[in-house]
C-alpha cells in the first residue's frame, strides 16, 4: 500500500511515483505468456524514459526499443547490452543513423524506401553491414484512438506489403544491409485481439514468401500495443495475446519481439497534486490544483481519462460537478472535465492514477514551470529517482547567451 500523504509530504507535489514492483509483475507476465518460443521484451522508452525504469526492466532481462538516438543513448547509459536495442522511428537523421551502427545496436527498424537507401550509405561508409528489419504497415484497423492507430495505410508509419518485399529483396542483394527482421505495430491501448490477429498472420504470410526467395527472417516483432485499465476497459490477457499471435507463425523458427510501453508502465504510476482553492463562476465550480498540463498532458492531448482519488475523503460525502484544472495559462489546462467530487480545501491531496505511461515523458516547462519530481516505491521503500527542476536549471542553457 503506498502512503501517499506520507510521501507528499515527504517530496512535496506536484510529484510523480511508481510502482517499481508493478512493473516487474507486468514484465514477468508478459514474459511468461512468450514462454514456449523464444522472445525477447524491448520496453517502449518513450512511454516513461526515466533511467532508473530503464534500468530496473534491464535487470529482469529486458531490451529496449527506442524511437530517437538519445532513447539509444538512455538505454546504454542504464545498463541495457547493445545487442538487445531496436532503433525505430519514421524520421532519423544520417549521423543518428551512423552513430546506432557504431554503437552496434540488434538492429535498425526501417520505415521507408527512402530511409533504407540512407542507412545503406552510412553502412557503406562505415563498411559495415547493417542489420535491419522493415516496418511492415498491414492495414488494419487497430479500433483504438485516431491519434495512436499506427497500422492504417492514412497513417505515417512502415510501408505497404508488395514495397516491404521488394525492400527486403535489395537488402539481401546490398552488400551493407542484412534484413534479419521484420516488423508491425497497429496501434496503442489495443482491446481487440483479433486485429493483432489478423495484422501477425498477413505479416506471417510475408515471412513464408521471403522465405523462399532465401531471405531468413530471424526476429519477428510483433510491436506493442497492448491495452490496460484506465476506466472500464476490456482487456487482452497476455496469454491471449500470445497464443493469436504463436498460432500465426507455424513453421517458422523465429524469435518473437515485443515493444510494450504503456502495458508494463501506466497502472505503476500515481501524479500526486494539491488543492490550491476552489472556485465558482455562475454554476461552474473549479478546483484548481497546482499540477498542470505541463506536467501531464494527455487530457488535454487525447482527451484522456484518468480516474482521481482525493485523499481522506469518505466515500459517502455528498459530491457535485466539476472540472479539474491547472494553473497554466490555457484553457485546456485540465485534468478532468464534468466529475462529480467531494467539497475540497486548500492542500487536500489529489492522486492522479495510471499516470506511469506517457506522462512524465512528455512534459515540459511551459509558462517556465519545472519538470516535477519523480520517486520510486518497491518493496515498501521509496528512493527520489529525479530530482525537481529549479529555475537555474530552466535557464542553464540560455543564461551564457544573455546580451547587456
Amino acid at each position: 500500500m503506498i502512503e501517499f500523504q506520507a510521501l507528499a509530504d515527504k517530496y512535496d507535489t506536484p510529484l510523480y511515483l511508481y510502482d517499481f514492483n508493478h512493473l516487474a509483475q507486468q514484465y514477468t507476465r508478459l514474459k511468461e505468456a512468450f514462454r514456449a518460443r523464444k522472445s525477447l521484451i524491448c520496453y517502449a522508452v518513450k512511454a516513461n524514459s526515466n533511467l532508473s525504469v530503464i534500468k530496473h526492466f534491464a535487470n529482469l532481462g529486458a531490451g529496449c526499443d527506442c524511437v530517437s538516438i538519445g532513447e539509444v543513448k538512455r538505454a546504454l547509459y542504464a545498463g541495457v547490452p547493445n545487442y538487445k536495442i531496436i532503433f525505430s522511428g519514421v524520421g532519423k537523421r544520417d549521423e543518428e543513423i551512423k552513430e546506432a551502427l557504431e554503437k552496434d545496436i540488434l538492429l535498425i527498424n526501417v520505415e521507408s524506401e527512402a530511409e533504407l537507401n540512407r542507412v545503406e550509405i552510412q553502412a557503406a561508409e562505415l563498411n559495415k553491414q547493417a542489420r535491419i528489419s522493415i516496418r511492415v504497415n498491414p492495414n488494419i484497423d487497430p479500433q483504438t484512438h485516431p491519434y495512436i492507430s499506427t497500422g492504417l495505410h492514412e497513417n505515417k508509419f512502415g510501408v505497404d506489403l508488395d514495397t516491404a518485399k521488394r525492400l527486403y529483396i535489395f537488402a539481401k542483394n546490398s552488400d551493407f544491409l542484412d534484413p534479419v527482421g521484420i516488423h508491425f505495430h497497429i496501434g496503442s491501448q489495443l482491446t481487440q485481439l483479433e486485429p493483432i490477429k489478423e495484422a501477425s498472420a498477413i505479416v506471417a504470410d510475408l515471412v513464408r514468401s521471403l522465405q523462399t526467395l532465401d531471405i531468413d527472417i530471424k526476429f519477428f516483432d510483433v510491436g506493442g500495443g497492448l491495452g490496460i485499465r484506465y476506466d472500464d476497459e476490456t482487456l487482452i490477457e497476455p496469454y491471449d495475446y500470445a497464443q493469436a499471435i504463436l498460432s500465426t507463425l507455424t513453421g517458422l523458427d523465429v524469435t518473437i519481439m515485443c515493444e510494450p510501453g504503456r502495458f508494463l508502465t501506466a497502472n505503476s504510476g500515481y501524479f500526486l497534486t494539491r488543492v490550491l482553492y476552489e472556485k465558482t463562476n455562475g454554476d461552474k465550480r473549479f478546483v484548481i490544483v497546482d499540477g498542470g498540463m505541463n506536467d501531464l498532458i494527455r487530457p488535454s492531448l487525447y482527451n484522456a481519462y484518468h480516474k482521481i482519488e482525493i485523499i481522506g475523503k469518505a466515500e459517502d460525502e455528498e459530491t457535485s460537478e466539476c472540472d479539474v484544472v491547472g494553473p497554466v495559462c490555457e484553457s485546456g489546462d485540465f485534468f478532468a472535465k464534468n466529475i462529480r467530487l467531494p467539497l475540497t480545501r486548500h492542500n487536500d491531496l489529489l492522486v492522479i492514477h495510471s499516470a506511469g505511461a506517457y506522462c512524465a515523458t512528455m512534459s515540459s516547462n511551459y509558462n517556465t514551470r519545472g519538470r516535477v519530481a519523480e520517486v520510486a516505491v518497491e518493496d515498501g521503500k521509496d528512493r527520489l529517482i529525479r530530482r525537481r527542476e529549479s529555475f537555474e536549471d530552466m535557464i542553464a542553457l540560455e543564461k551564457d547567451y544573455l546580451k547587456d
